[in-house]
C-alpha cells in the first residue's frame, strides 16, 4: 500500500467532533503545514490532546485561536494567551493533567492497559471525580488510558513505509503517540527510500503509521 498522500487526500480523514493526539512540545516536532491544513478546513468541535495549547501562531495554538476546539486535555495553557480566555469565558474545556500522567495515560492507551495507580495528585483538585485506590498502606488515584481517532505526528526522516526519525528534541510525545490512535498521519520533513534510514534509527516503527504527507523539505 502507498502510503505517501497530499495534504488534500489526507485532509478528507479530519472531520468534525473527533479527538485528535498533536505531538509536540510548544510546537516542536509539531507538523505545522497540517495544522495550517486543519486551520484552512476549518473542522469543528474537535478534542486535542497534546501537551500544551502551543502559541497563538505556532502548534495546537492556531486552532484554539480559530475556534474550531471544544475540548484540550494538556499539560499546560500558559504559552497560549488566547486558551486561558476562552476557557474563562466558557468557550473552552481545559483539562489540565500533570505531564507525567498525561504521558502514561497515552501509554497505556497504545499498550492496552486499563489504567495505573499514580500519587500525583492526591489532595488536590486532580483526585477529583477519580477513583483512589488504596494499595500498600497507600492511596492512589486511577488514571485510566487515553486514546484518540487520530494523531498528527511530526517526522523528521521517514521512509516510504512509515518509519520514523525524530531528530533531537522533536521526539517528545510523537512515538507513544503513534501507538495511541486509531489512524496515523505522519508529516514529514524528509521521505526517504525503503532501507535508507539506518534501522537503529527508527523511533516509529511503519506499522504504526498510516498515512505520510509532506517531504518537501
Amino acid at each position: 500500500m502507498n502510503k505517501i498522500k497530499s495534504i488534500d487526500e489526507v485532509m478528507e480523514f479530519i472531520k468534525d467532533d473527533m479527538t485528535i493526539m498533536v505531538g509536540g512540545f510548544m510546537g516542536v516536532g509539531t507538523p505545522e503545514f497540517i495544522i495550517d491544513a486543519i486551520v484552512k478546513k476549518n473542522v469543528k468541535n474537535l478534542t486535542i490532546i497534546a501537551n500544551d495549547t502551543g502559541f497563538p501562531d505556532r502548534g495546537v495554538g492556531k486552532l484554539v485561536v480559530n475556534k474550531q476546539v471544544k475540548k484540550v486535555i494538556a499539560s499546560h495553557i500558559g504559552l497560549n494567551p488566547e486558551a486561558g480566555k476562552q476557557m474563562n469565558r466558557g468557550e473552552l474545556i481545559v483539562e489540565l493533567v500533570p505531564q507525567g500522567t498525561l504521558v502514561e495515560q497515552i501509554r497505556c492507551g497504545g499498550a492496552g492497559i486499563g489504567g495505573f495507580l499514580t500519587e500525583t495528585g492526591i489532595g488536590t483538585i486532580v483526585e477529583e471525580g477519580k477513583q483512589k485506590i488504596k494499595a500498600q498502606d497507600k492511596e492512589y488515584i486511577l488514571e485510566l488510558p487515553l486514546r484518540a481517532d487520530l494523531a498528527i505526528l511530526g517526522g523528521s526522516i521517514v521512509d516510504k513505509q512509515g518509519n520514523v526519525f525524530y531528530n533531537a528534541s522533536t521526539r517528545n510525545f510523537n512515538p507513544l503517540m503513534a501507538t495511541a490512535a486509531d489512524n496515523v498521519i505522519v508529516g514529514a520533513e524528509r521521505i526517504v527510500e525503503v532501507g535508507e534510514l539506518d534501522p537503529n534509527h527508527v523511533m516509529t516503527p511503519g506499522i504504526f503509521v498510516d498515512y505520510i504527507v509532506g517531504g518537501e523539505a
